[in-house]
């Protein structure tokens, strides 16, 4: 990103995980100039500066309920929300998604946020990540569309200008990605050691066995290798 501040949306529905949001969040904002200062990191300024708006997925920006914890109080609305944010953690209403897909430079989904926005098409065609569990099980009800390219093997996958991650705290992995990519590397280093978190790549991801048996990208033809190999190395 080139900008000097980031413009981020976060599109807000009622009651959903809040880690799912929050820690993406979280994790950007502890490279910015700002936060690094507090730290007395010497080289802040080499960090970026975010604006935030906080999405209201209703007419107002009337505060709602997350899964849990205080009330939180949205800064915009659909109609007023900035014009061109860099890039958005989105679920929520298709006209809007379909017309800030055209225009913000990233869209970051995090868990089920990619099972909300499917049904407007604008990830047909994209490889696409979502929490594992829901995604078994719109697969066993036969809700999964099938139009998206789900991935049952990674904890995240970019695919253009959409990238998405699985479920929860995976979406803190991706908000690492996307800091390596777009940040400077001495201050998404320093941010790493100040928080002591270390990032997981997208692979491999020990919870795609929750997937195994189902039609899912990845996931079958990783089973599939393994038993051709096993057949290989018993004679079979």
């Amino acid at each position: 990103m080139t900008s000097a501040v980031l413009s981020i949306g976060v599109l807000l529905l009622p009651e959903f995980q809040l880690l799912d949001a929050m820690g993406p969040i979280d994790h950007l904002s502890s490279h910015t100039k700002e936060y690094l200062a507090i730290c007395q990191v010497p080289f802040a300024a080499k960090g970026p500066s975010i604006k935030w708006h906080f999405i209201s997925s209703t007419q107002d920006i009337t505060p709602m309920n997350a899964s849990f914890g205080p009330l939180l109080v949205p800064t915009c609305t659909y109609a007023d929300c900035p014009a061109r944010p860099n890039c958005a953690l989105p679920a929520g209403c298709e006209e809007f998604l379909k017309n800030r897909l055209k225009e913000v430079k990233l869209f970051l989904l995090v868990c089920t946020g990619s099972l909300a926005i499917a049904p407007t098409g604008i990830l047909d065609g994209l490889q696409v990540c979502a929490n594992k569990g829901a995604l078994k099980l719109m697969k066993l009800n036969g809700t999964l569309r099938k139009e998206v390219k789900w991935v049952g093997d990674r904890r995240w996958i970019k695919d253009g200008k959409v990238w998405s991650a699985a479920g929860v705290t995976a979406g803190i992995d991706l908000a690492a990605e996307f800091a390596r990519v777009h940040f400077d590397p001495e201050i998404v280093e320093v941010t790493r050691l100040l928080s002591e978190f270390e990032p997981k790549p997208d692979q491999p991801d020990v919870f795609s066995k929750i997937l195994e048996g189902l039609h899912c990208r990845g996931v079958n033809e990783r089973r599939t290798r393994h038993n051709l190999l096993h057949a290989i190395e018993h004679g079979l």
